[in-house]
């Protein structure tokens, strides 16, 4: 198995204490969200942070058995905090909902450590078998405003997915998504992490519409010149913010004379009003 492989898997090792968890939530608030000021603030006003403490018991219920004990409390915290984690689902260490309005996380998702969403994030199933529906996430990987992961797929370590974006194949590790469905537009990363590893630049992703859109105009200047060659006409000049002449001649309404037209019109035209307006 290739080394790349291995890394679509997160490292959910052996759960610490309950308390070690909830100290290691609280400080990773603050890496990651400047708006933060203090561990008061953060404990009572953090719907994220709240929807998390009520997982980490609720989890616990759910693996000793007390199955309706733990549906129970993981429906108050939805109804309270506006997240629904469902008290199967897995989560790894320094786990951070950022607004948290919106997140639904199902029961055999997993999630690894260091784990970024933001609000309106689904962990979805595509299946109504008993199995593994859910995705899987790797540690480091950050999920951008709105975006659907759905089925059982796997998620690489560091993996970036943009806003929006709707994901429903394996993406290997250091990859950015974006888009519907999801496509890999960075083959890597490339761009050093920031602290703790973690890159939280979800916003600066590649524009693979824009992208299309260029090679698409660039496709047609090489498509002209080739035209003008076979007609021997004129190459066409070089796009420097000026129209170019085209076929279209004095119907465009960026050419020159067309311009001039436009400029002695609107210049009568003031003269006829402003004489229009002395005789009254």
């Amino acid at each position: 198995m290739s080394s790349e492989a291995l890394t679509m898997t997160p490292s959910l090792s052996a759960a610490p204490g309950f308390w070690t968890l909830l100290r290691e939530d609280l400080a990773c608030v603050f890496q990651r969200d400047p708006a933060a000021r203090s561990t008061l603030e953060v404990l009572t006003t953090y719907p994220g942070v709240h929807a998390l403490i009520a997982h980490r018991l609720a989890h616990r219920l759910w693996q000793a058995g007390w199955r309706f004990a733990a549906r129970l409390l993981s429906f108050l915290s939805r109804m309270l905090t506006n997240v629904d984690i469902h008290p199967g689902a897995t989560i790894g260490r320094r786990f951070f909902i950022d607004h948290g309005a919106g997140v639904v996380i199902g029961e055999t998702a997993k999630v690894g450590d260091d784990v970024t969403l933001y609000h309106g994030v689904t962990l979805g199933g595509t299946s109504w078998n008993k199995g593994r529906r859910h995705p899987t996430l790797a540690d480091g990987v950050v999920v951008g405003a709105g975006a659907k992961i759905l089925g059982p797929i796997s998620i690489g370590e560091r993996v970036r997915i943009g806003a929006n974006s709707v994901v429903v194949k394996d993406v290997p590790a250091e990859r950015t998504v974006v888009g519907v469905p999801g496509r890999v537009v960075d083959t890597r990363n490339g761009s050093p992490h920031e602290e703790n590893g973690i890159n939280l630049d979800h916003n600066l992703l590649p524009d693979p519409v824009a992208k299309s859109i260029a090679c698409l105009i660039e496709r047609i200047e090489m498509l002209e010149q080739e035209l003008a060659e076979l007609r021997h006409d004129p190459q066409p000049a070089a796009h420097s913010g000026q129209c170019r002449t085209c076929s279209a001649g004095d119907l465009c309404c960026e050419h020159e004379s067309m311009h001039a037209d436009m400029n002695l019109n609107s210049n009568k035209n003031s003269a006829v009003k402003y004489s229009s307006e002395m005789r009254n």
